[in-house]
């Protein structure tokens, strides 16, 4: 009994193991048939839009037919060539700005443009400054591919100064404004579809309101992809052209030192100095940098503190009478004796030359620089001398007190005796009125006869 009963146990779960594996291949197939139906349902309506094909045209062909017939053939292991093959394509912003000295900024400025146009970009901007300083800015757009070899041949129109390359990855930013555009368009799309269902006058003003808000948004985002696609489109170099003996720079660095011996073999010196009284022999020396891109002559030194010019100074390295190179340095040297704490104010102004020694129109430059030296008491015992200065000094104080007292007083006598005239007349009117008027004297007779 229990070897019968243990049987027919296994037989009933195997058939109901059965069962349940059969109703999972019937689902299966179903599933199968329903979305290749749909796929193929889906992909008829798309070609009927696209090539204007009628419904009963389309609906005559069996949905496996059509489907076969537009399926694209695919390659090893049933996966498409094409989609293994496709990159995402990369958006890149290419930029450039550079400076380029040249000797004609007109001619240049001409040369570049035929250079850009010759690589098919064209000129997108310009800004141009004239005399005395003559520049100009050109904004060209060019293909992306000829972007290094555009940004080359400029190099070649003068001298580069400075350049400035960058690229800028947008693609995530690309993605996201059409994410967010194809939100805004389905969005958009809702609220139409929704007014034009509405028949409450109060429910259409909102939608009307509510449209308006998300089309602006919608229109805002088309802009920004517009103009990242353009950037992206068209690499921008922005050329500045100017004058190669247009940019003339003088540095000026005044320092000294202590002591003096005659040829300035010290300098350069610091830049702050102390010395001691009674021992304030000291150097200043004045270092001149062309620091530049022009030639400078005619230099002219003044410092009215320490009453220096071009005649009291040693030249000390470089001719002050020549002409400075770019790059080049004038070494001067000038001896002094400070009394006091002193702040030099050394005043350089020089003339800029063309390559052929001709001065530039109405270009002058110039620059000042200052130090302080420091003149200190050394300390110690004072000795007489110091005693005999200390009363020197105080009986010139004093004296300076009486001679300003004197003056003062001298000033204001006038008015202090017309002040006191004043006051004793008043006083005296005042008396005048407290003292009571005399009594007259009386008759002896009459008063008897009375």
């Amino acid at each position: 009994m229990r070897q019968r009963y243990g049987t027919r146990n296994r037989s009933r779960g195997l058939r109901l193991l059965a069962l349940l594996l059969a109703l999972a291949l019937i689902g299966a197939a179903c599933g199968s048939d329903d979305s290749s139906t749909e796929s193929a349902t889906d992909f008829g309506d798309e070609t009927a839009l696209v090539e204007g094909a009628s419904a009963p045209d389309l609906m005559a062909e069996s949905p496996a037919e059509d489907l076969e017939r537009s399926a694209p053939s695919l390659g090893n292991g049933g996966v498409q060539a094409s989609q293994v093959s496709q990159i995402p394509t990369r958006n890149i912003i290419f930029m450039a700005d550079l400076t380029v000295a040249v000797t004609d900024v007109g001619a240049a400025s001409s040369q570049a443009t035929a250079i850009i146009e010759d690589f098919g970009g064209f000129l997108f901007g310009q800004d141009t400054v004239g005399f005395p300083d003559p520049r100009t800015t050109l904004t060209f757009k060019v293909d992306p591919g000829d972007f290094q070899a555009a940004l080359a041949a400029l190099g070649s129109v003068g001298e580069i100064r400075s350049q400035t390359v960058s690229a800028d990855d947008v693609t995530e930013r690309v993605v996201d404004l059409e994410s967010r555009i194809l939100t805004a368009e389905k969005s958009v799309e809702r609220l139409q579809a929704l007014l034009a269902e509405s028949t409450d006058i109060k429910t259409i003003v909102d939608l009307e309101n509510e449209l308006l808000t998300r089309e602006t948004d919608l229109e805002t985002l088309r802009g920004s992809l517009r103009t990242i696609r353009d950037a992206v489109d068209l690499a921008t170099i922005t050329i500045t052209l100017t004058e190669a003996l247009s940019q003339p720079a003088l540095n000026v660095n005044v320092t000294a030192y202590r002591g003096h011996d005659d040829a300035g073999s010290s300098c350069p010196g610091s830049f702050q100095l102390e010395v001691d009284e009674g021992d304030t022999d000291v150097t200043i020396c004045y270092e001149l940098f062309n620091a530049g891109d022009t030639p400078l002559t005619d230099f002219t030194l003044k410092d009215p503190v320490l009453d220096v010019d071009n005649d009291s100074v040693i030249v000390v390295f470089g001719n002050l009478e020549g002409t400075i190179e770019p790059g080049e340095t004038i070494i001067l040297a000038v001896e002094a004796s400070p009394s006091r704490r002193t702040r030099t104010q050394t005043n350089i102004k020089a003339t800029p030359v063309d390559n052929d020694g001709n001065p530039v129109t109405g270009r002058t430059i110039s620059n000042q620089s200052t130090i302080f030296i420091d003149v200190v008491d050394p300390g110690g015992l004072p000795g007489f001398g110091d005693g005999l200065s200390s009363g020197w000094e105080l009986l010139q104080i004093i004296w300076a007190g009486v001679t300003v007292t004197t003056g003062f007083v001298t000033g204001l006598w006038p008015i202090m005796l017309v002040a006191a005239a004043a006051w004793w007349w008043r006083r005296r009117r005042k008396i005048a009125a407290l003292t009571p008027p005399p009594v007259p004297p009386r008759e002896v007779g009459t008063d008897e006869e009375a």
